[in-house]
């Protein structure tokens, strides 16, 4: 894939998020580990999506961002998992930005997800990547990243998901 975006998702565990992404159609690459926002040194979970524009909108990434975390809690685990979408330019800021306006209705309570610029990342170590990918069978992929997955497939359709190739 040529002219790939890149931006950056964070919201629950990087596991469950990078599983989310690597399953939609349009999505070339999921970089797993932690994203610190510009300007700020504290990193949480998160990860980078390289993607296809001409396939996936952005717009479609946000929307399953947000329908694949707590987006709306602002639970006692938000510094570890911080919900943002981390962008590298003002164009995507303001796609993000009338992307999340454009979704509230889809919520009963207010969404905490921030749209930060991207600072830094640091990748995850090479036996945590791919980690729904190498073995779908874990207890965790089992409990917490097949039902993301099936929700995700249910509301948005088998044209925007296929399934995670094992690695």
């Amino acid at each position: 894939m040529e002219n790939l975006e890149t931006i950056g998702f964070g919201g629950s565990c990087h596991w469950c998020t990078e599983a989310v992404f690597q399953s939609v159609l349009g999505v070339a690459k999921v970089e797993q580990g932690w994203i610190a926002p510009l300007g700020n040194q504290k990193y949480s979970e998160a990860v980078l999506v390289h993607f296809d524009p001409q396939t996936v909108a952005l717009e479609v990434l946000v929307a399953v961002h947000l329908h694949s975390h707590s987006a709306t809690s602002g639970h006692s685990m938000r510094e570890k998992y911080r919900s943002a979408v981390y962008v590298f330019s003002q164009h995507q800021a303001d796609k993000v930005m009338k992307a999340i306006k454009g979704l509230k209705q889809d919520f009963s309570a207010e969404l905490v997800t921030q749209i930060l610029g991207f600072g830094s990342f640091r990748l995850n170590s090479d036996e945590l990547l791919d980690y729904y990918a190498t073995d779908p069978q874990r207890p965790f992929c089992k409990t917490y990243i097949e039902p993301k997955l099936k929700l995700l497939l249910q509301r948005f359709g088998s044209g925007l998901f296929s399934p995670v190739k094992k690695k």
